[in-house]
């Protein structure tokens, strides 16, 4: 199996980006990381850098798809979010990750920074939301589709840099990769504006990872008032 891949990041409407992605390839396989800072607390910049930084060292150093492993990696961002915060500025930043190896991969997130399978051109999986509009879900208060117009939708629960024993990441793994499989892995002010169908159309129109990002892309460029959030997206072909 082999993996192509394309990023996307800018800081929308505001006056900087918060978030931070990247992409390295393996033998046999891929990482891709993105990381969104929290602005509210201060130092997302920051945060968004540390939460790649280590999670791409952790897993470079020794790729593995245990789930504790994988786990680890986090606990180990988390500290060195937690390291660098002060009173006055309590940096926190959401993640998701991507690793693929052969024809297996592991999606890992904290936070509403989002990664989606699609196989046969439809999703069949995505992360669920460390949020509080997610858990209006789960309550059966909105439909999921309501998360992007909740009034509480930036509200989140977990994130790197929390003070906690059980930072709560979770862990998906996906064997039997198939050609044709892609993954995206995206900020909340990518996902916000493009419906999940809407990322079906665009991946079916594509031949290539860059083609498919350009298309969601131009949905985002219509939508995006004055102030809109940055928005960060890494998109993966398996072939």
């Amino acid at each position: 199996m082999k993996f192509f891949s394309e990023t996307f990041t800018c800081a929308g409407g505001r006056p900087y980006n918060e978030d931070s992605i990247g992409v390295w390839k393996l033998q046999g396989g891929l990482l891709a990381i993105a990381a969104d800072g929290l602005g509210r607390h201060g130092g997302g910049d920051v945060a968004s850098k540390i939460a790649v930084d280590e999670l791409s060292s952790h897993c470079l150093h020794t790729p593995c798809m245990a789930q504790e492993a994988m786990l680890a990696g986090f606990a180990r961002a988390n500290q060195a979010v937690l390291a660098r915060q002060t009173p006055a500025c309590e940096m926190k930043s959401t993640a998701a990750l991507l690793l693929c190896l052969e024809e297996s991969a592991v999606v890992a997130h904290i936070g509403d920074t989002r990664g989606y399978h699609f196989s046969g051109g439809r999703v069949v999986f995505q992360t669920t939301d460390h949020s509080v509009s997610q858990l209006a879900v789960l309550q059966g208060e909105i439909t999921p589709a309501q998360i992007r117009f909740h009034e509480d939708r930036s509200r989140l629960i977990k994130a790197l840099g929390s003070e906690t024993d059980r930072l709560g990441a979770q862990f998906h793994r996906l064997d039997r990769l198939r050609s044709g499989d892609a993954f995206l892995l995206c900020s909340d002010g990518f996902w916000e504006y493009v419906l999940e169908a809407e990322m079906e159309a665009d991946l079916q129109k594509s031949a290539a990872p860059g083609d498919w990002l350009s298309l969601m892309l131009q949905r985002v460029g219509r939508r995006v008032e004055g102030g809109h959030d940055n928005l960060s997206a890494i998109a993966v072909f398996c072939v």
